[in-house]
C-alpha cells in the first residue's frame, strides 16, 4: 500500500513536471516568435538606447543579484516587479529585493552502484523550493535571508542529500568598503561557498540539497590580486522537521586563498585549507580526520582554445595514520566557431589518488571535500577517489538558448588495492582488492535550453557499461536519466 501511494505521488510529480514543461515549451515558442517578429520602426529605433539590463533570475548565486537596476525608467517592467525593488526613498541602490526559485528534477536510476549495493532500481521526483529575501543599504551594506525545502517523491532510499524540510539555506551580513587602493569585502554568518569549477569546494546543486557554511570570509581585492580568508563550519542538514539544522560541530574547514588575474592568458589562484573531521572513517583508517590541502589552478581562454587545470595534494593524519594523497582535472577545448552550432571539442582528464597498501599506516586515498555532484554526470556513477577519468566530449550551440553535450566517459581505478567509490565516496561493495583497474565506459547526452529568463529546462540521460572484471562479482550496466524544469523570479 505504501509502494503504491509512493507511485501514485511520484507519478503527480511527474505529471507535474511535464506540465510545466510544456508550460516552459509554450514560453519559448513565444519567445521565438517575438524574437522573430518585424524590425521596429525607425523612430523607434532612433530612441536613446538603454544601457540598464535586468539580472536573471536563474543566477547560481541569487545574493549576487543587483536588481536596482529597475530604479531606470528605461527598463521595461514585468509582473510582481514592484516585489523586486521596494526602495524607500531616492537613492537606488538602498532597496529591498524579495525572490524565488523552484527546481522539479524526474530521475530514473536503475542500477545505483552497479548493482552491487543494497539500493534497487528506482525512479521518483526531487523538489527543491527555494525563497529569499535582499536588503541592500546604500554601497556598503547587504543583508540576504534564503530558506529553502527539498523533498523527494516517490523515492525508496533517502539520503541527507535527497531530502531537508523548511531550513534556513542562508542567512548573513556582507560588507563592501573601500580601503586604500583597494576594496574590502567581508560575509558574516550563514553562507554558500565554492571555489573554481566546484571540483573540491562547491554549493552540491546537483543533489536536492545544497551545502551551506557557518562562517567568516573576508578578501581583498586590489588591481589583479584578490586575497581570502575564511573560517567555516559546514551546516549539518537533518531530515527531521523544519529548522532544525545546525552547525557541524564535528566538521571545519578554513584556510586562505589568493587570486591573480591576467596572469598570463589566464587566470591564477591558489589556496591552502585545513579540513578537521571527527570520527573519520576510510577502508583501512578511522580515528580524528586532520588534513591539510594545498591547491592551485589556472584556466584561461585564447580563441579558439579554452583550458582549465587544477590540482591538489593532501597531508596530515587520520587517527595514527598519515595522509598522502593527491587530484587533478584538466578540461580543454576547441571552438569552431566559423562552423553552425559553433562545435566545441573538448576533453577532460581526472585523476584521484587511492591507498595502494592497505594497513601501512598511510591513507592514500584522496578526500574530494565538498565536491560537485556532477561534475562527471548526474548519474554519480564516478567520484573523485581512486580514479582516472578520461572523457572526450563535442558541445554544440544549436541556437543561442539551446545547447547540446554529446560525451563518452572511460574510467579506470588508480589502484586495485583500494574500492570502486561513487559520489560522497560511497564504496562499491565488494571491489576493494578485487578485479582489474578497468571500471567500465559510459555514455553521455545533455541538452540545456534556456526558455526564457525564468525558465530553464534540461534532459541528461547516461549509459554505463562495466568491465569484465567488476562484472565477475555481479556488477550490472547502468543506466540514468534525468529530465529538469528550473523557474526563476
Amino acid at each position: 500500500m505504501m509502494a503504491r501511494r509512493s507511485l501514485r505521488r511520484a507519478t503527480s510529480k511527474v505529471a507535474a513536471c511535464a506540465a510545466l514543461a510544456v508550460c516552459g515549451w509554450a514560453d519559448g515558442a513565444s519567445a521565438f516568435a517575438a524574437d522573430n517578429t518585424a524590425d521596429v520602426d525607425a523612430a523607434a529605433a532612433a530612441a536613446p538606447q538603454c544601457t540598464a539590463k535586468r539580472p536573471s533570475a536563474l543566477s547560481f548565486n541569487r545574493w549576487q543579484e543587483d536588481w536596482s537596476a529597475l530604479a531606470n525608467p528605461c527598463v521595461a517592467r514585468e509582473p510582481f516587479d514592484a516585489l523586486k525593488y521596494i526602495s524607500p526613498g531616492s537613492d537606488p541602490s538602498t532597496y529591498l529585493s524579495l525572490g524565488a526559485t523552484l527546481r522539479e528534477r524526474f530521475e530514473l536510476n536503475n542500477t545505483p552502484l552497479f548493482g552491487l549495493g543494497a539500493a534497487r532500481p528506482d525512479s521518483y521526483v526531487i523538489e527543491r523550493a527555494e525563497v529569499h529575501a535582499d536588503a541592500r543599504i546604500g554601497q556598503h551594506v547587504q543583508a540576504f535571508f534564503q530558506l529553502e525545502d527539498a523533498r523527494p517523491f516517490g523515492k525508496d532510499a533517502v539520503s541527507p542529500v535527497d531530502r531537508n524540510p523548511l531550513d534556513i539555506e542562508q542567512a548573513f551580513v556582507a560588507f563592501v568598503y573601500g580601503v586604500g587602493s583597494g576594496t574590502f569585502k567581508a560575509r558574516v554568518g550563514r553562507q554558500e561557498m565554492a571555489f573554481d569549477l566546484q571540483r573540491f569546494v562547491s554549493v552540491r546543486d546537483g543533489p536536492n540539497v545544497r551545502q551551506a557554511f557557518d562562517a567568516l570570509w573576508a578578501d581583498y581585492e586590489i588591481d589583479k590580486w584578490r586575497f581570502i580568508g575564511y573560517m567555516t563550519q559546514p551546516v549539518q542538514n537533518r531530515e527531521v522537521k523544519a529548522f532544525d539544522d545546525v552547525s557541524n560541530r564535528h566538521l571545519t574547514f578554513s584556510g586562505v586563498r589568493v587570486e591573480r588575474a591576467n596572469t598570463g592568458p589566464g587566470d591564477l589562484s591558489a589556496y591552502w585549507s585545513r579540513y578537521n573531521r571527527d570520527n573519520a572513517r576510510f577502508l583501512d583508517a578511522a580515528g580524528t580526520e586532520h588534513r591539510d590541502v594545498f591547491d592551485v589552478r589556472y584556466a584561461g581562454k585564447v580563441t579558439p582554445f579554452d583550458w582549465d587545470a587544477e590540482s591538489m595534494v593532501q597531508t596530515g593524519h587520520v587517527g595514527k595514520d598519515t595522509i598522502g594523497a593527491w587530484a587533478f582535472g584538466v578540461l580543454g577545448g576547441y571552438t569552431l566557431a566559423t562552423v553552425a552550432g559553433s562545435p566545441r571539442v573538448g576533453l577532460q582528464i581526472d585523476g584521484a589518488s587511492g591507498d595502494r597498501h592497505p594497513g601501512d599506516g598511510r591513507v592514500e586515498t584522496f578526500n574530494p571535500l565538498f565536491p560537485n555532484g556532477y561534475y562527471f554526470t548526474l548519474a554519480g556513477y564516478a567520484g573523485y577517489s581512486n580514479l582516472i577519468h578520461v572523457k572526450p566530449s563535442i558541445t554544440l550551440k544549436v541556437s543561442p538558448k539551446l545547447t547540446l553535450l554529446t560525451a563518452l566517459g572511460f574510467q579506470w581505478r588508480a589502484t586495485t588495492a583500494d574500492a570502486i567509490y561513487g559520489q560522497g565516496m560511497a564504496v562499491v561493495p565488494g571491489t576493494t582488492g578485487k578485479g582489474t583497474r578497468w571500471t567500465g565506459m559510459y555514455a553521455q547526452i545533455r541538452a540545456d535550453w534556456l526558455v526564457s529568463p525564468n525558465v530553464a529546462l534540461a534532459l541528461e540521460a547516461v549509459h554505463f557499461e562495466v568491465g569484465d572484471s567488476i562484472r565477475a562479482l555481479g556488477a550490472r550496466n547502468a543506466d540514468y536519466l534525468g529530465i529538469e524544469a528550473k523557474f526563476g523570479w
